[in-house]
C-alpha cells in the first residue's frame, strides 16, 4: 500500500497518515504515528479483513519474487512504491538466491527514503530512488546507476497501483505501458492491487483514504479493471497461472491467515513482457 504522492523533500507530516506507514502498522511495524494507527482503525471498521490482507500481500511479494529469481533466472528488480523496509525484502529473497541480484527501490515518502537509506547502504548491489513511481523516464535514469535494461528485468506494482488516480498525471495504465516498453524480451511485470467487486465498499474505502491520506491515494478498482492491464501490448499472462487474488498464487505454506470477510481482496498476478 505504498504512497505514490509524498515530495521526496517534504519533512514528514505525522499528522498526516501516509498509505505506507499504514501498511507498517497493518504489518505489526514500528515505523508509524497515532495518525496512521488511527486512520487504520477507521479502515478496519470499514473492511475488517484488511490486517490479514496485508499479511497476505507481504507474503505474495516474497513468493513471487523467489519465483523469478529461480524459475526466470532473472537478476535485476524495480520496486514500485517499495514502502517502508521490514523483514526479508525484495533483495533480501532475491539474493538468498543470487548474491549477485541487484534491486532499485523507487518510493517517495520521506520516512522510506530517510530508513531505506540507512538500512541499504552498504549494500552495492541495491539502490533506493526518490521518484515518485509514475515518473518512468527518470527512475530508468536513476535505475541505470545498476540496472542494464539490455537484459531482463522484473518490474514490481505490489499493493500500489491503488495509489495512483485515474488522471492525465500517469494512470496505472499508462504507467504500466511507459514501464513495458523500457523492458527486454523475457523481462517480467509484476500487478496487483486492492479490489471489491462491492460498489459501496469501494467508495467507502476510496473517500476514507483519500481523506485520510490528504488525498494521497487513487481508488479501490474491480476484478475487470485490474485484467485491462494485462492487455498491455507485449505482455503476455503467465502460462497456466490466471489473475486471482494474490493469497492463492503459487501458495507455498499452510501458514496464510486467511479473510475472515472479503469485502476487498488484493488481485493480480504476473506477465512475461515478449
Amino acid at each position: 500500500m505504498g504512497d505514490a504522492w509524498a515530495d521526496p523533500q517534504d519533512v514528514i507530516d505525522v499528522d498526516t497518515p501516509s498509505a505506507a506507514r499504514m501498511y507498517d502498522f497493518l504489518l505489526g511495524g514500528h515505523y508509524n504515528y497515532p495518525s496512521d494507527r488511527e486512520a487504520c482503525e477507521q479502515l478496519l471498521t470499514v473492511a475488517p479483513s484488511t490486517r490479514e490482507l496485508a499479511v497476505n500481500n507481504r507474503a505474495f511479494l516474497e513468493r513471487v519474487v523467489r519465483h523469478i529469481a529461480r524459475h526466470y533466472d532473472i537478476k535485476q528488480y524495480i520496486d514500485h512504491g517499495s514502502g517502508l523496509p521490514t523483514q526479508n525484502n525484495v533483495h533480501q529473497v532475491a539474493q538468498d538466491i543470487d548474491p549477485d541480484c541487484r534491486v532499485v527501490y523507487v518510493d517517495n515518502d520521506p520516512l522510506v527514503l530517510g530508513y531505506g537509506r540507512a538500512f541499504l547502504e552498504e549494500n552495492p548491489n541495491v539502490l533506493i530512488l526518490p521518484s515518485d513511481m509514475r515518473d518512468t523516464a527518470a527512475i530508468a535514469a536513476g535505475a541505470a546507476q545498476i540496472i542494464d535494461f539490455r537484459e531482463p528485468v522484473a518490474a514490481l506494482f505490489v499493493s500500489v497501483l491503488h495509489c495512483i488516480p485515474d488522471d492525465d498525471t500517469g494512470n496505472p495504465r499508462r504507467m504500466v505501458e511507459d514501464t513495458v516498453r523500457l523492458l527486454a524480451p523475457g523481462s517480467v511485470v509484476v500487478l496487483c492491487q486492492l479490489v471489491s467487486e462491492d460498489s459501496q465498499v469501494r467508495d467507502q474505502v476510496t473517500e476514507l483514504m483519500r481523506v485520510q491520506t490528504g488525498g494521497r491515494w487513487g481508488r479501490v478498482r474491480t476484478m475487470a479493471e485490474v485484467d485491462s492491464l494485462f492487455t498491455v501490448p507485449r505482455l503476455r499472462g503467465e502460462d497456466g497461472v490466471g489473475l486471482l487474488d494474490v493469497t492463492d498464487w503459487r501458495p507455498d505454506t499452510d501458514l496464510v491467515r486467511r479473510q475472515a470477510t472479503r469485502e476487498w481482496i488484493e488481485y493480480g498476478g504476473l506477465a512475461v513482457v515478449e
